[in-house]
C-alpha cells in the first residue's frame, strides 16, 4: 500500500471541503476500498474518513420512516432497527460475519454498489430516498449499472430514509465463503402495491422484478409466482451458478421472500 494522506473531519461541510482535493476519495467502512487499496488497485492521495461525523449516525423513526445515518454500521441496524422494520434488520444482521458488520456501513455499502450486496435490494424494493451532502435522490433513480450511482464527484451520502412497509422479509441464497448474495430477493408490501427487488442475479446490478410485483399486488402468497418464469439472459453466470440457475432463484427467494413475509 501506498502513502496517503488521512483525514477525520467531524462535520458534514469538512468532509465535503477536503473531498475537493486531487484524488482524494471517502472512506466509510472501508470493506472494499482497502483491499483495493491492499492490491494497489486504488491509490488515492487522501483518504477522508466518514466514520467521525455525528450526524451521519445513527437510527430515527419520525412517522412511517426510518431514516437511518449513512455511516451507520450494519450491526447497529440490526440491533435497532429490529423494533421498526425487522426485515431491514434481518438484512443487516446476515451481511458478512461479525467484523464486517461493525465495520461496515449503509452508506458505503451503496455507493460502491456491488452487484452481489444485500443493501441495495432493500432500499430499491423499500422505495428509498438516499440523502446526500447535495440532494435527495429516489433509490429508483440511483442505482445505475454494475458498480455505478447517480453520485456525482465529491457528492457523499450522509443518510438514506426507507418508508416502512406494511410487510416486508429478505431471502438470501449465500454464496458461502464471501456471504454475499449469489442471488436475494427482498420483498416489500405497502399499500400502493408490492414492490421486488433482486440483488446477486444479474449483470446489471441490482434490479426490480416487475412481473412478481404484479402478481404480487394482486395476490400476496408464494402461489402467485408460480406460473412466472424469469429469463436467462443478462443474467452473471460464474463458478457458483449458471444464467439460468440464478434467474430460477430470482423466482424461488422471492417465494422464500413472500412466505417470511405472510
Amino acid at each position: 500500500m501506498h502513502n496517503f494522506e488521512f483525514v477525520k473531519p467531524s462535520s458534514v461541510a469538512d468532509a465535503v471541503a477536503a473531498l475537493k482535493d486531487e484524488d482524494a476519495l471517502a472512506l466509510s467502512g472501508g470493506q472494499t476500498l482497502m483491499p483495493t487499496m491492499k492490491q494497489r488497485l486504488a491509490a488515492p492521495s487522501k483518504l477522508v474518513s466518514l466514520t467521525g461525523i455525528a450526524e451521519m449516525q445513527g437510527v430515527r423513526q419520525s412517522g412511517g420512516v426510518l431514516e437511518i445515518g449513512a455511516a451507520t454500521p450494519h450491526a447497529v441496524v440490526a440491533r435497532e432497527a429490529a423494533a421498526v422494520y425487522p426485515a431491514l434488520a434481518a438484512l443487516a444482521g446476515g451481511i458478512g460475519d461479525p467484523a464486517v458488520r461493525n465495520v461496515g456501513t449503509i452508506g458505503g455499502s451503496l455507493a460502491n454498489n456491488d452487484p452481489a450486496a444485500c443493501y441495495p435490494s432493500a432500499a430499491l424494493a423499500s422505495g428509498a430516498t438516499i440523502v446526500t451532502n447535495a440532494r435527495e435522490i429516489a433509490a429508483d433513480d440511483f442505482f445505475q449499472g454494475l458498480f455505478s450511482t447517480a453520485l456525482e464527484e465529491g457528492e457523499i451520502i450522509t443518510a438514506v430514509r426507507f418508508p416502512i412497509p406494511q410487510k416486508a422479509a429478505y431471502a438470501k441464497f449465500e454464496q458461502p465463503a464471501s456471504r454475499f448474495a449469489l442471488t436475494g430477493a427482498f420483498v416489500a408490501k405497502y399499500a400502493g402495491g408490492v414492490r421486488v427487488a433482486i440483488t446477486g442475479a444479474s449483470e446489471d446490478g441490482v434490479f426490480r422484478w416487475s412481473e412478481g410485483e404484479a402478481a404480487l399486488s394482486s395476490n400476496f402468497s408464494p402461489a402467485a409466482l408460480s406460473g412466472l418464469s424469469v429469463s436467462a439472459d443478462g443474467m452473471m453466470g460464474d463458478l457458483h451458478g449458471t444464467p439460468a440457475y440464478r434467474a430460477n432463484l430470482v423466482k424461488v427467494m422471492t417465494q422464500r421472500a413472500v412466505a417470511a413475509a405472510s
